[in-house]
């Protein structure tokens, strides 16, 4: 199936050979292209012949790609017959089957493809791969790739996804670094069920594949009111045992690896009021999509941000989920003793997920609303941007910014 073009980058390549939105990009050099990793792969050489369908005209496009240029073209989706490859598990734990009814469709989706883990970063469990996507992996090496790991004890892990199918896990994580693909992992922790000397044998299987395997990020589960599968959050202590458990192993994998291998999400940190760690003990890893290090690149990024707020002028309300208003509270206060502009920090607690749920990120709109009512906000309201990461800009409760500004009569940036 062709790829539909929806931009032309000016000056790129596509331009140069007079490429339009609207075009149907059929095959590169003979090949015909199933997704944009397609585009990607067959598009790599260094002389191209493009099929093109224009309406109902096809036309034949030869090209010359400088070194490392890209071809300059975006598409109506990543996968060019719009499929994406579902979960075959049945975790209980997984957010989506906790979800409440009513949200936009696309929320109710059960990704696992490896294309988007590829592409995008998802991770996937790797339970339902054909021998034709393995080859494809290889093929066209398609790394790096994220995976939901959880334990690497195989009966266990077959009882935490609900699949009594799924592969050993360790086996398909040697099969990808045979084929050279560097590998992201996650350990989605469970009181009482993946962590204590389960969790010691999931990081040490892990670690005994790096580099291949450059990380585990270790999340806890969120749970919220919609959860029916009878798991429950962390307790205080139970994560105060987590974190030194993984604080050991990093210390001994720094040692024998030269780098700390094993991540805690920011909620660790958080929730135990502690400082999350150095810039450096992340080892140069982007894992902020899975909650690893987004609170240190606040912190790195607080002046050049802090410059930004100023210019907003005074007075400010700051809007966050309980879980980070306390640093917010910290930075507000040596905000407002540098700058002189008043700063009130108002934590949302979650009522749409359940006061469980806590970060910034899964806030709602209405929310949002409710809450600044009863506290009557001053000033501009500073709304968390990762709030809006839906389509056109939208809530997980399908608001945007400037229906928030209308029902409280207030400005409000994102920030």
């Amino acid at each position: 199936m062709p790829g539909i073009i929806s931009a032309v980058q000016p000056g790129s390549l596509a331009a140069r050979v007079g490429l339009r939105p609207g075009d149907e990009l059929v095959a590169i050099n003979g090949h015909s292209l199933r997704d944009v990793i397609d585009v990607q792969f067959y598009g790599a050489e260094e002389r191209l012949t493009l099929l093109v369908r224009r309406g109902a005209e096809k036309l034949t496009l030869q090209a010359y790609r400088r070194y490392g240029e890209p071809l300059g073209l975006d598409f109506t989706g990543p996968t060019f017959d719009f499929s994406v490859r579902l979960c075959n598990n049945r975790c209980p734990f997984c957010f989506v089957s906790q979800m409440p009814p009513g949200l936009r469709a696309p929320l109710y989706v059960r990704d696992d493809d490896y294309r988007h883990s590829f592409l995008f970063g998802n991770y996937i469990t790797l339970t339902n791969l054909s021998e034709e996507d393995w080859g494809r992996i290889e093929e066209q090496h398609l790394s790096p790739l994220y995976i939901s790991v959880h334990t690497t004890e195989p009966d266990l892990r077959r009882r935490i996804l609900r699949n009594p199918g799924a592969p050993d896990i360790m086996a398909q994580l040697r099969l990808l670094k045979d084929m050279g693909i560097e590998i992201h992992t996650q350990v989605v922790l469970l009181p009482g069920l993946n962590d204590g000397s389960l969790l010691d044998r999931s990081i040490s299987d892990l670690a005994g594949l790096y580099p291949a395997v450059r990380s585990v990020s270790i999340v806890p589960v969120g749970i919220t009111k919609y959860h029916r599968g009878g798991f429950r959050p962390y307790t205080d202590e139970e994560m105060r045992q987590v974190r030194a458990q993984v604080t050991s192993w990093q210390r001994r994998l720094r040692q024998r690896l030269g780098v700390n291998f094993a991540y805690l999400a920011d909620e660790w940190y958080l929730r135990l009021g502690e400082n999350v760690p150095q810039l450096a003990d992340y080892d140069g890893l982007d894992l902020r999509e899975n909650g690893v290090g987004l609170t240190r690149t606040l912190l790195e990024g607080w002046p050049e941000a802090s410059r930004a707020l100023t210019a907003l002028g005074a007075p400010q309300t700051w809007v966050t989920g309980v879980l980070a208003a306390p640093l917010l509270e910290e930075l507000a206060g040596r905000f407002a003793r540098r700058t002189g502009i008043a700063v009130k920090v108002v934590p949302v607690p979650n009522h749409f997920f359940g006061t469980t749920v806590s970060v910034a990120g899964l806030l709602t709109g209405r929310d949002v609303i409710t809450r600044l009512r009863e506290d009557s906000p001053q000033g501009v309201i500073v709304l968390p941007a990762v709030m809006f990461r839906g389509p056109e800009g939208q809530s997980l409760d399908e608001m945007r910014p400037e229906e928030i500004a209308r029902a409280l009569g207030r400005p409000v940036v994102e920030f």
